[in-house]
């Protein structure tokens, strides 16, 4: 198949791409005007699943029931593409992973958070031959996993809420796409991955489980909808409706899920029956349930623990400002 879930990896020297754009330092509007401003949007977009209810919302129509004249959604094959041309202004707003979202940040572009996507359950995982069965008895045990992206995070994640660190284990590092393969052929015990390769792995042999996942701790791994700070600026309204047609997009999701799966599978380069148990593992998330997000859990608990994460990773260089890392207003202003 031809889909590659590229976005869960980082680009690697992204302070020093963000140090070549300077900070826009614009305030934000005041008002947020109820009908959109005139004018195209481009929206940097990879072919990863979690971004499917904007695939939905062209197919369907939903940017101009929302008032939006063109909304170009424009395709990247790798993280290094879609990041490059958000630090150069190329992009209005973009899809992003959460720990991405904050490196960027950290590194002086003048992004911010704006909605919160979608959240992994079970479709980032590690799992194991079977001679291991918890987090704990990975101790000594050698680890597949591909370094700075989700799995990263997560393995961190998961060994320090266990009161271990990542020197508990042998690390052998790979990408996410061999790491099961690794595992089914021996050379392994346990491997670190996402779907479709956990879904594969444990298909090729049945003695593969899963003992630790993403779900642990929903939003751990997850994606957010960034803007670039002078789009917050010059169009408020536009951001605004750009939420409102994500909103009806999942709404039809939700009414017809075969229907917004095939769209979905096709914008991506996939059959629905090979994205099957990975669209199973991943939560979209609606405009009121952001408003409950963005003022709770997920900016008080899971952003701090994803940052944290990210951070023992070696993922994330530089503390983020948590506070302004993330603008809840225009949720709030399409939810109303």
């Amino acid at each position: 198949m031809n889909w590659t879930p590229t976005r869960r990896s980082l680009l690697k020297g992204s302070a020093a791409l963000a140090a070549s754009v300077p900070f826009a330092g614009l305030a934000l509007a005041e008002d947020i005007p109820a009908a959109p401003e005139a004018g195209d949007i481009k929206m940097g977009i990879e072919p990863w699943l979690g971004y499917g209810q904007w695939h939905i919302a062209a197919k369907k129509d939903l940017f101009k029931a929302q008032g939006l004249g063109n909304v170009e959604i424009v395709n990247f094959n790798t993280d290094a593409d879609i990041n490059a041309a958000l630090a150069a202004g190329q992009l209005n707003c973009g899809n992003i992973a959460t720990h991405t979202a904050m490196n960027f940040i950290a590194a002086g572009l003048p992004l911010k958070i704006v909605a919160l996507l979608d959240v992994s359950k079970t479709a980032d995982a590690m799992i194991s031959d079977g001679s291991v069965s918890d987090i704990k008895g990975l101790k000594g045990k050698q680890v597949a996993y591909e370094e700075g992206t989700t799995s990263d995070i997560l393995l961190n994640y998961a060994l320090a809420q266990n009161g271990m660190t990542i020197a508990d284990i042998e690390k052998v590092p790979m990408p996410a796409s061999d790491a099961g393969s690794a595992l089914i052929g021996g050379k392994v015990p346990v491997a670190v991955t996402y779907e479709p390769y956990l879904t594969l792995a444990m298909q090729q042999n049945q003695s593969v489980k899963m003992i630790y996942s993403a779900g642990e701790n929903p939003g751990l791994i997850s994606d957010v909808f960034v803007v670039r700070e002078e789009f917050l600026k010059e169009k408020p309204g536009q951001i605004v409706a750009l939420l409102k047609a994500w909103d009806a997009a999942l709404a039809d999701y939700r009414k017809d899920t075969a229907g917004g799966r095939a769209i979905i599978s096709e914008a991506v380069g996939a059959k629905p029956e090979e994205l099957a148990t990975a669209f199973d593992g991943v939560v979209y998330y609606s405009l009121a349930e952001n408003k409950t997000e963005l003022g709770g859990s997920f900016t008080s608990k899971v952003v701090p623990e994803v940052h944290a994460a990210a951070k023992t990773a070696g993922i994330l260089q530089k503390d983020v400002d948590l506070s302004t890392a993330i603008d809840a207003r225009f949720v709030d202003a399409a939810t109303k």
